[in-house]
């Protein structure tokens, strides 16, 4: 096991994610796939897995000192989080990995090329 590696990834990640708001998604799961050699199903779950604990506890909290967290917002997005997490999850599994590493890759490239010409 290279805990010291897996170590390294989830540091980076939450440096990241301190950073920007993301991490997850963007960072980990390509990093489980294409370094750890994960398939795109395990790398989702287990990032997904790492999430439950209080992962971002004191990224936002240092938000929160700050006055950028809207509370009412998170608490509603986080319900429909919780049952869309779970709804997502159902769906993936009904396709295969090469289609779901596929999906994956085309949703971050739209976001990226929204973020750098959109609004």
């Amino acid at each position: 096991m290279n805990w010291l590696g897996y170590i390294a990834l989830g540091l980076c990640t939450g440096i990241v994610s301190g950073f920007l708001g993301l991490g997850g998604g963007i960072i980990m799961v390509p990093m489980l796939v294409y370094i750890y050699g994960l398939t795109q199903h395990q790398a989702q779950g287990t990032s997904l897995a790492i999430m439950i604990p209080p992962i971002g506890l004191l990224a936002a909290w240092r938000y929160y000192v700050a006055g950028n967290v809207q509370l009412s917002i998170a608490l509603f997005v986080c319900i429909g989080f919780f049952f869309g997490g779970y709804i997502g999850a159902m769906f993936s599994h009904l396709i295969s990995d090469a289609v779901l590493k596929k999906v994956f890759g085309v949703v971050l490239l739209l976001f990226s090329i929204r973020l750098i010409v959109g609004k």
